[in-house]
């Protein structure tokens, strides 16, 4: 998604990340459990609250069965959750009022003529 519909889902997720999910799971933060404040600026943390947002609306909205929100419990909440606040996760560094950006993976070029790369270690 690019300009305004990124802008528009994200404004969605916000709404619900700050009146559903934080006030309900959100939890203390602690150094081994942190939150950013501006966790929009963390692309992981936007996949990955994107994906529990869009589990959410399907398996809690109209049409939805009566065992929805449990298996949204099960199978989606507790996973995102942990992944997002591990200390090594998208928030590493980030404490209370203090937002800490990180540097992406340097990639280097590969010439799409030349040879393939070499296979994965098995």
């Amino acid at each position: 998604m690019e300009g305004p519909e990124y802008a528009q889902t994200l404004r969605q997720l916000t709404l619900w990340t700050h009146h559903v999910l934080l006030p309900v799971y959100g939890r203390e933060l602690t150094s081994t459990a942190p939150w950013c404040g501006r966790w929009w600026e963390h692309p992981e943390a936007v996949a990955q609250l994107h994906g529990l947002w869009l589990a959410w609306g399907e398996l809690t909205g109209p049409g939805s069965g009566m065992c929805g929100p449990a298996n949204w419990h099960r199978d989606y909440l507790g996973q995102v959750m942990t992944s997002l606040r591990d200390p090594m996760g998208p928030f590493a560094g980030c404490k209370p009022s203090a937002h800490r950006s990180k540097e992406v993976p340097q990639v280097e070029s590969m010439d799409p003529f030349g040879p393939p790369p070499p296979p994965a270690p098995a």
